[in-house]
């Protein structure tokens, strides 16, 4: 059977890491031993955020609505509770548009929300 040359192979293997790490700073993005480390770092970093991004944007959305809903003279607790009471289902990304955008139509959900806790 015939021996087979891997340089195909590995320069692909090269190349794709080369691209990923395009823009990198000093030798990590053209020494491939350096290049490789500091992909593998990235996407451990990307991995890890994408999760973080989803806790970031809920503690975002909280922030508004309890800043919209504290103008009215409410906690953020008392309003969640107050929501669940009135049976209005909308979720806290759409809330924290409607406090952040549209203060008015916030302003009715909040006064929906104070009179079924009253």
């Amino acid at each position: 059977m015939a021996r087979v040359k891997r340089g195909v192979t590995s320069h692909a293997k090269h190349k794709k890491v080369l691209k990923a790490v395009k823009g990198y700073w000093g030798r990590r993005k053209n020494t491939i031993r350096v290049a490789k480390q500091a992909m593998e770092k990235a996407m451990q970093y990307a991995y890890r955020d994408r999760k973080a991004k989803k806790r970031d944007f809920r503690s975002l959305w909280i922030q508004r609505i309890n800043a919209g809903v504290r103008a009215e003279g409410m906690t953020y607790s008392k309003f969640i509770n107050g929501l669940n009471k009135s049976g209005v289902k909308l979720d806290r990304k759409v809330l924290a548009d409607l406090a952040y955008d549209h203060p008015d139509a916030f302003k009715s959900i909040v006064k929906k929300v104070q009179s079924a806790l009253n």
